[in-house]
């Protein structure tokens, strides 16, 4: 039965009782209703076993998450969008990986904690909340937690995050695009804008600004990439001024220039080259007018396809 939230609001889903939600999936905004636990698949093609492409420490998230040891980072295989020019889509929308039984992504936590790594990072994580909540229940019974990320494309229901409140420190989100036509082509979903953004609105409410130890290392907050595009830097100029309008300019922003027309994008025009350096400066340029001093922004040069470097904070002026 739904639940009532502290903000009056239902929840339609209880991330702790798999079965349940998986009868009827709801977990993502498609709310397709696949019956996953008998054989049906949904949009993202997700089945009634976690899938796993790929775990370990990983060194190209923004600073305060990779830190010296590493985030503790666990891809998921499936994802609930079709972008067009995804660089993951060998596990994104292929679905290579392997099933996991249970106890494996408990004990992979883990691991990844004997590692020393400074958290607990998940990728593209809607689609198997059921197992992540049960994983990360299981993995703090036996041993410190770590900070747990959730690393999303932005393409989130209000009520699952309010469901994840108290299991998640850190949102790792993304805002791509301010037009629907540009979702429509490039993510398969015209809504995408307004649903990313009523999803930041609620990431800010439950974990708010970017926190860090002395180390430097992130804690706990929000945290929203902008993906600059090729033809349509004007768009992540827009989320700039809605953010500021809208959540504030507290919100730490990472501004990435990595774009490449990866999938289907090199055949697809307008999308079919990289992001120009004017318009990526065209980005920074309004970040800095509109006030936002807690983030990151690339060394355009420096850019490479498979993961994210050349990140560095903004300096104060």
């Amino acid at each position: 039965m739904p639940g009532a939230m502290a903000d009056g609001t239902t929840a339609d889903v209880s991330l702790r009782e798999a079965r349940s939600v998986l009868r009827a999936c709801r977990l993502c905004p498609r709310c397709c209703g696949a019956d996953r636990l008998s054989g049906q698949k949904g949009f993202c093609g997700a089945g009634d076993a976690p899938r796993v492409f790929r775990r370990g420490p990983h060194h190209g998230e923004e600073p305060p998450l990779s830190g010296t040891r590493g985030s503790g980072t666990v891809f998921f295989s499936r994802c609930t969008l079709a972008c067009l020019y995804c660089q993951n889509f060998p596990w994104s929308q292929e679905g290579r990986g392997a099933d996991w039984p249970p106890g494996r992504l408990a004990e992979t936590l883990r691991e990844l904690r004997r590692a020393g790594c400074h958290n607990w990072n998940m990728v593209s994580p809607t689609p198997w909340l059921p197992w992540i909540v049960e994983a990360l229940e299981a993995a703090k019974r036996d041993g410190p937690g770590l900070p747990v990320v959730y690393n999303t494309s932005g393409f989130e229901r209000p009520q699952v995050l309010r469901a994840l409140a108290g299991t998640v420190d850190v949102y790792l989100t993304d805002l791509r695009y301010a037009r629907a036509a540009s979702a429509a082509e490039g993510s398969g979903f015209g809504g995408y804008a307004e649903t990313a953004r009523e999803a930041l609105r609620v990431m800010w409410a439950q974990a708010g600004p970017l926190r860090t130890d002395a180390d430097g290392i992130a804690t706990g907050g929000t945290i929203c990439r902008l993906l600059v595009l090729p033809n349509r830097a004007d768009e992540a100029v827009a989320n700039l001024e809605w953010i500021a309008a809208t959540v504030g300019t507290e919100l730490a922003v990472s501004v990435m220039a990595q774009y490449v027309p990866a999938h289907r994008a090199a055949a697809t025009p307008s999308w079919e080259r990289p992001v120009t350096r004017e318009e990526y400066g065209r980005v920074c340029d309004a970040a800095e007018r509109l006030g936002f001093d807690n983030g990151w922004i690339q060394d355009f040069g420096r850019r490479t396809p498979d993961e994210l470097v050349g990140y560095r904070m903004r300096e104060d002026t």
